[in-house]
């Protein structure tokens, strides 16, 4: 076993004179990948021949870039405490270089992740509130604010986030999931943060890394979960290491036809057709520019089969949880991403916090390929593959609320029939509870807009039912709960990505304390119905009993042997009378029930009537007093 020294320490690292960064900057003591491979990046880093440490080296790797080394040591064993690594070059210099073993919190390995007891709240960071404005530009980032561009940077950040949890709070949400916060150096439309320029370091103007991991403390003493969103399939074509790649596998590079009219060397764009994934008839032209294509000229597509990058990767992710506090992920585009590969990220995450949660994007139209997509899916099973993610996206629910509330009569595949359908494949799942569902997100038309919703109320509090007592984690979007518009069709992604009024000193409206009525409506709501759900386990795992809609009426139940929430949608503009014999399966000889949405008594002796576009939430068991007010 080689002698040797290991050091690092968070934004403080003593690297040797050649170095220029070491990733990942520190560890922990007592992982269960306590094997860890560091990359060291450097001028001629090749001439550095011998090393030596106290921890267990197992190998060093040179990569076919010369400024590169990547040296795997075992901490298995070792003691919280800072090690040092010498360096000597073929010239006999030595150079010392310091690495920090921090300790592990006892529980960290055992942390819950979010599950279907939370409700998630989506914030655009950039687009929320602006907690700190000094730093909305900053000197060694390309974009500058300019809050007048839709596709610009306005300035949102951390520390705004940080700013406005009492009011995520008390709206009813448990978790809160931001996209992407790290680097995004890029020269314009910088402000979504999908095409990263270092992934171990806070984009400076949402605020530092202390400042993300002080959100993720302010949301735990909340009982707040914080999940982190990810990206494993690209980075940003002005990432560091886009400059000078450790291995011309790193990324996917194409020689063909395909990329010579791009600006980018070795660019063919992917065809975002992500059937050709489970596709057992699939070309191999097809997969291959489904899965190696590059999502745009400017996201470089990661190549998780190189062996040197998915570890990278794994490092990275497992690094952030540990030192974020991470309560899940959800990953970006999970379904573009090379199919061994993100199996093996995902399933070396979960091996280090078995109870954790990550749900990945599956942006595909049928449930059976979405289904694929879950951990231990008997669909995938037949092609040998699993991919170890706990959940996915129901995006084909979205793409029913996306219509079915506009649809006012029933034919035989319209209205609330295209909502019973997409439950009537439930059984394609391997843990439907476990599946995230949603009316709208940053890439979706705002449920409110033009086109949609149109700001009716009355439909959004239709959809809203739906997604908070229905299986499954929902999700709500920043701003559908007062009524924000937005078209992206029409006017762009800056259109649905609007900024929460109030969010910045000057606003004219402040939808946090004093919103209009108009906004005011959508919030009670909301919150009302997400407190309710906060406190009734029910809804979090119950069974899920639903009956084919009748009249654009659609009913269904939530149930176990303690507990029964009936939950009625009509969606019809006409009112609708229930006969109740029909529904005694569900009902269960309750002669009454109390609807949460207006405080009021239900009789459910005989019959039933449901006023036009409206919905109930009737709770079936007793119900205390002190219970009845939200």
């Amino acid at each position: 076993m080689y002698k040797c020294f290991l050091i690092i320490a968070f934004a403080k690292a003593s690297l040797a004179q050649d170095i220029q960064r070491v990733e990942p900057p520190f560890w922990w003591s007592g992982m269960e990948k306590s094997e860890i491979q560091i990359m060291m990046y450097g001028e001629d880093l090749y001439n550095y021949e011998a090393i030596s440490t106290d921890l267990n080296l197992i190998e060093i790797k040179k990569a076919e870039n010369e400024n590169y080394l990547f040296i795997t040591v075992d901490t298995k064993g070792f003691e919280p405490g800072t090690y040092v690594f010498n360096l000597e070059s073929v010239d006999g210099e030595v150079e010392v270089m310091e690495y920090e073993l921090l300790p592990r919190e006892k529980k960290s390995a055992q942390r819950k992740g979010f599950d279907s007891s939370d409700a998630i709240y989506l914030v655009m960071p950039d687009r929320f509130a602006n907690g700190n404005s000094s730093n909305d530009s900053t000197d060694d980032t390309t974009e500058k604010a300019n809050r007048e561009f839709k596709g610009g940077r306005h300035g949102g950040d951390i520390q705004g986030i940080i700013d406005h949890l009492d009011y995520i709070d008390d709206l009813g949400a448990t978790a809160l999931w931001s996209t992407p916060l790290l680097e995004d150096n890029d020269k314009s439309y910088s402000y979504h943060t999908y095409a990263q320029s270092d992934v171990y370091k806070i984009d400076p103007r949402y605020g530092t890394n202390e400042d993300y991991k002080r959100l993720g403390d302010e949301l735990h003493k909340r009982g707040m979960k914080l999940i982190m969103d990810y990206v494993t399939n690209h980075w940003g074509a002005t990432h560091w290491m886009m400059q000078d790649l450790p291995t011309q596998s790193w990324i996917h590079q194409f020689d063909d036809n395909r990329g010579k009219d791009f600006p980018v060397a070795g660019y063919a764009n992917s065809s975002y057709r992500q059937t050709t994934q489970m596709d057992p008839n699939a070309s191999q032209i097809d997969e291959t520019y489904a899965e190696k294509g590059w999502f745009v000229s400017s996201m470089p597509d990661l190549n998780q089969g190189e062996p040197l990058l998915l570890n990278y990767l794994i490092q990275n992710t497992i690094w952030w949880i540990e030192y974020a506090g991470l309560d899940g992920l959800r990953v970006d585009t999970y379904s573009y991403n090379e199919k061994k590969g993100i199996a093996a990220w995902t399933k070396a995450v979960m091996e280090e916090y078995p109870n954790f949660n990550i749900v990945g994007e599956t942006w595909l139209h049928d449930q059976a390929q979405i289904a694929y997509w879950q951990k231990d899916s008997k669909i995938a099973a037949i092609q040998d593959y699993n991919t170890y993610l706990p959940s996915v996206m129901d995006f084909t629910l979205h793409d029913a609320i996306m219509t079915a509330f506009n649809e006012d009569q029933q034919n035989w595949d319209q209205g609330m029939i295209k909502v019973y359908d997409n439950f009537v494949n439930d059984f394609l799942y391997a843990d439907i509870d476990n599946i995230l569902i949603f009316a709208g997100n940053h890439d979706t038309n705002r449920i409110n807009g033009d086109g949609l919703y149109n700001g009716d109320l009355k439909k959004y509090k239709l959809a809203m039912t739906l997604v908070l007592t229905t299986r499954g984690i929902p999700q709500i979007y920043y701003g559908d709960e007062i009524g924000m518009e937005g078209n992206r069709d029409t006017d762009g992604d800056g259109d649905i990505r609007r900024d929460f009024p109030g969010g910045w000193n000057g606003d004219e409206i402040n939808a946090f304390k004093n919103p209009t009525d108009y906004q005011k409506g959508f919030q009670d709501f909301t919150k009302r119905l997400l407190n309710y759900r906060k406190n009734k386990s029910v809804i979090h795992d119950g069974k899920l009993l639903q009956y084919v809609p009748e009249n654009n009426c659609y009913v269904y139940f939530r149930y176990n042997d303690d507990s029964r929430v009936m939950v009625v949608i009509n969606n019809n503009p006409e009112a609708v009378t229930l006969n109740l014999d029909r529904f005694q399966e569900g009902i269960d000889k309750r002669k009454k029930g109390f609807d949460i949405l207006t405080g009021e008594k239900v009789n459910l002796s005989d019959s039933l009537k449901v006023p036009s576009k409206t919905s109930m939430v009737i709770d079936l068991d007793k119900i205390k007093r002190k219970e009845r007010f939200f």
